[in-house]
């Protein structure tokens, strides 16, 4: 591993990501004015870009060229940041702000932000389709590879699915039926989708790209699932703990509406050290591919002990 520091190493793929973002995004005179300042706004909000880092490290991890995977880097921050303004919706969480300022649709307007969102969904796979630039038949499957990874984690039976499940189980449908509370196995299966599917896709899509080998992959596709369950683990403790100004978003909601959440099922100990629990099996997944010293792992220890 290189002897750069953990946060040296963050601070540099940043910056590598937010060059090659506002690169990626669609500007005048081609797309119009309105909706890419609309896309900008949210997109450059800042954020942990955790996505897009976990998919650089990966790739790095394996011995991989760190430049090949920065569209699939690219690609699920678009996609996250798209998954955020929709989110935040009135018809959704209806929330005010994110990432420290305030929401899209406070800004832009509800059916502005809903087409902002939807142009960074179908930017991102056409991002993908076009970088890198390939001819190798190698290449070009592994990026073949990642465009179905990435769609099937962003979609309904990854992330939509996911935002689906929490929904009907937070609001009442059409006819004012609620859905029954979730047990243990419901919130598990409710997280590994709506946040954990586009987090495993982020590592995985880093190693294919990275020209990993499918032993490798299977291990860091497990790694991933882990660290997914300790981020959204973690994330509903800062929502009980946490402050504004350091989420740069409005804590306490998820109890306030009722939302199921680690610590309302387990207390805050629990969840703690069910966090803790994701930690050790992602270290024993990279273990077996040799990639337990990567910086995949100290991400991991990053996600656990994080305060925002």
């Amino acid at each position: 591993m290189s002897s750069q520091g953990f946060s040296e190493y963050l601070q540099a793929r940043r910056a590598e990501i937010e060059a090659a973002l506002a690169a990626a995004l669609p500007a005048p005179p081609g797309c119009p004015a309105i909706v890419a300042d609309a896309m900008r706004y949210s997109v450059t909000a800042g954020g942990k870009r955790l996505r897009p880092v976990l998919c650089l490290a990966s790739a790095d991890a394996v011995g991989g060229d760190r430049a090949l995977a920065m569209p699939a880097a690219c690609a699920v921050e678009l996609i996250h940041t798209y998954s955020l303004i929709h989110d935040d919706l009135p018809a959704m969480d209806n929330d005010t702000m994110r990432r420290g300022r305030p929401t899209l649709h406070v800004v832009a307007g509800e059916g502005m932000a809903i087409l902002a969102g939807d142009g960074l969904l179908t930017e991102a796979f056409a991002l993908l389709a076009r970088a890198p630039a390939a001819t190798d038949p190698a290449l070009v499957a592994r990026k073949l590879r990642v465009v179905g990874l990435v769609a099937t984690a962003a979609g309904p039976v990854g992330m939509v699915g996911g935002q689906a499940i929490d929904l009907a189980c937070s609001a009442p449908d059409a006819a004012g039926h609620s859905a029954p509370p979730l047990d243990a196995d419901g919130i598990r299966i409710m997280h590994s989708k709506k946040t954990g599917a586009l987090i495993r896709a982020s590592a995985v899509a880093g190693a294919i790209m990275g020209g990993a080998g499918d032993g490798t992959i299977v291990q860091v596709d497990a790694a991933a699932a882990e660290l997914g369950l300790a981020f959204q683990i973690v994330d509903d403790i800062l929502d009980v703990e946490g402050v504004s100004a350091h989420l740069g978003k409005t804590p306490g909601k998820d109890a306030a509406a009722g939302k199921p959440t680690y610590p309302a099922l387990y207390g805050l100990d629990v969840a703690r050290r069910m966090a803790a629990e994701c930690l050790e099996r992602a270290e024993r997944a990279l273990r077996a591919a040799d990639l337990a010293e990567s910086r995949l792992m100290e991400i991991g220890r990053w996600i656990v002990h994080r305060s925002n």
